[in-house]
């Protein structure tokens, strides 16, 4: 039987409760360090078992009004800049974004809002990463090279997560249908450096808890902000910056303020994980797990914080082409300027995690939060060695999460043959359903066939093989992922069916963005895919003396619109924002 609910008067089946059911099988299975997602872009022009996942507590929320309901979402507004002059903007509250209909898989047929019954709701958030911002192998000196490499809001991003949780948790219905959320979905990049810390700080973000988003030494922040350099922002400093020439503001107790414990509530309705390039690799890009050397680096006692103009271009460069997807001359380059790195605490924490350990933190009970258990992984992940699964939304809904990161190294992806093959089982096995894949990568930064170390002989499939493969079965309907930093919204048409790739914005870089997305039925022979984006719950408008976790999460989204070379495009077209996304039901 369909389970579906009514859009246009009651809202039906409660389908959260449906999750406490159906269990997570798990079968076998932005751009690295600060590359603009423009170079991702640009660099794309190029069975183990399943496991019941345990129920999810039901989340407790007030019955879903009647739709539309908007209260929250960038359709009621948006957080926009105050003037369009050089130097330093402020934000504060502006215009909301309208919801523009799509047609080009299918024609958008009239009453069909009076008409349509709801299968699906629920949030995707991407490329949250969370930033140990002291961390001894984070990449800030390339900024001479590129001034992305550093960003002046790195050390805000867990008080920016909590108030984006906050923002979740305040919704009371889908913003078309008005039909609760059933979850939510993170689609990789989790975490930044790969680090024991940053993982146990996105845990806790989530399930709820307190964070001190430190490391090192516990009394006081020592990275760059307060290394006296002038190519980084020194908010305690009297010191002239670089930013502060650009108008950052000198904010007395900002270091401290941003280390002080946080408290997530965690969300309210159940999550689940997708694993991304910064998850699974140090720094996004270096397939080191086993090398001690670059371990004995990220847990000891030097940081390097400057190095020539000149040797900064040429590791960028290194990276950039992947010709060292190992990072075996990285660590060399680190070993070479170790007379000019300076001293810090070391700390274990800062210990990059293996696949293992990713998977065997999600499982811990401690970070269960309203589940399921795992969050969508499973012994049998554990037990594979892999990293993708699928999970039961609804009765006609199903939901796949795949690994797209190359454990070969660098930050584009790609699938390995053994997950293709198992990714085109499960959607065969699955006809009667209507199937929504979730992936870190896009179809086009899916360009990376290095070799897995643990699986030389297997081939390794990029994006468009992937899109074909999708393309071949019309129950596919959407494809949801990050990675590039930027929403576009692309349709797809295959052999078999037709789908839409749904691409959203990071919550590192502005405009910081989530989005909902609800898959509706309009009984006229065609579904619609609803996406609709959110911000954070920190207020638009800035206040300089205000360094509380609230204060601190506004800031975070005005720092962002304003580090140096911050992109301009990344809230893409009207047509890529809030959108109906009409299909051909098959």
């Amino acid at each position: 039987m369909s389970r579906t609910r009514s859009a246009a008067g009651s809202t039906g089946l409660h389908r959260r409760s449906l999750l406490a059911v159906p269990g997570a099988v798990a079968l076998s299975a932005g751009a690295g360090y600060a590359l603009r997602p423009g170079d991702v872009a640009a660099a794309a022009a190029t069975g183990a078992g399943s496991e019941e996942a345990a129920p999810a507590s039901p989340r407790q929320t007030p019955p879903a009004p009647p739709a539309p309901y908007t209260r929250g979402t960038t359709v009621a507004g948006t957080a926009a800049p105050r003037g369009g002059g050089p130097g330093y903007r402020r934000l504060a509250d502006g215009p909301g974004w309208d919801r523009v209909v799509r047609g080009e898989l299918a024609a958008a047929r009239p009453g069909r809002a009076g008409r349509r019954t709801a299968l699906a709701a629920f949030v995707q958030l991407t490329d949250l990463h969370l930033i140990d911002a002291q961390h001894p192998l984070r990449l800030e000196y390339l900024r001479p090279a590129d001034v992305h490499a550093w960003r002046p809001q790195e050390a805000l991003t867990v008080q920016g997560a909590v108030a984006l949780v906050e923002r979740i948790n305040a919704l009371r219905g889908a913003p078309v249908t008005g039909s609760p959320l059933d979850f939510a979905m993170t689609t990789g990049d989790n975490t930044d450096n790969n680090c024991r810390s940053e993982l146990e700080w996105f845990l806790t973000v989530m399930s709820g808890g307190r964070i001190t988003p430190n490391t090192g030494d516990p009394r006081h922040y020592e990275g760059v902000q307060n290394s006296g350099l002038k190519q980084y922002w020194q908010p305690d400093s009297a010191v002239r910056d670089a930013d502060k020439r650009l108008g950052f503001p000198h904010l007395d107790g900002f270091l401290a303020a941003a280390v002080r414990e946080v408290n997530s509530p965690g969300l309210d309705l159940p999550w689940y994980s997708t694993v991304g390039n910064h998850d699974s690799m140090p720094l996004g890009c270096y397939a080191s797990h086993g090398d001690p050397r670059l371990t004995e680096l990220a847990v000891g006692g030097r940081k390097l914080m400057e190095v020539p103009a000149a040797e900064a271009r040429r590791l960028r460069q290194t990276i950039k082409k992947a010709t060292d997807p190992r990072g075996v001359r990285y660590g060399d380059f680190l070993r070479a300027h170790a007379r000019a790195a300076r001293p810090v605490t070391p700390d274990e924490k800062r210990a990059p995690f293996t696949p293992a350990e990713y998977l065997r933190a999600h499982l811990d009970p401690a970070y269960r939060g309203p589940g399921p258990a795992g969050h969508g992984y499973s012994a049998a992940n554990l037990d594979a060695g892999t990293q993708y699964y699928s999970f039961r939304v609804a009765g006609d809904v199903l939901g796949i999460s795949l690994d797209t990161t190359d454990p070969g190294g660098h930050y584009t992806g790609s699938l390995g043959t053994a997950q293709l093959r198992w990714l085109e089982r499960t959607l065969r096995d699955n006809r009667d359903s209507h199937v929504i894949v979730f992936s870190h990568h896009t179809s086009t930064s899916m360009n990376n066939t290095h070799r897995d170390p643990a699986r030389p002989g297997e081939r390794r499939h990029d994006g468009e093989e992937v899109t074909a493969l999708l393309g071949r079965y019309g129950n596919v309907v959407a494809w949801v992922n990050g990675h590039i930093h930027r929403n576009a919204i692309t349709p797809h048409t295959g052999s078999g069916g037709s789908f839409w790739e749904i691409s959203t914005a990071s919550h590192v870089d502005f405009p910081q963005l989530a989005r909902i997305v609800e898959l509706v039925d309009n009984k006229d022979g065609t579904l619609s895919l609803l996406t609709t984006l959110v911000e954070s719950a920190a207020p638009a408008r800035t206040d300089f003396a205000d360094l509380s976790q609230t204060g601190l999460a506004a800031l975070y989204r005005e720092l962002s619109l304003n580090a140096p070379g911050a992109r301009t495009d990344l809230a893409g077209a009207a047509r890529d924002r809030n959108t109906e996304l009409v299909l051909r039901k098959r």
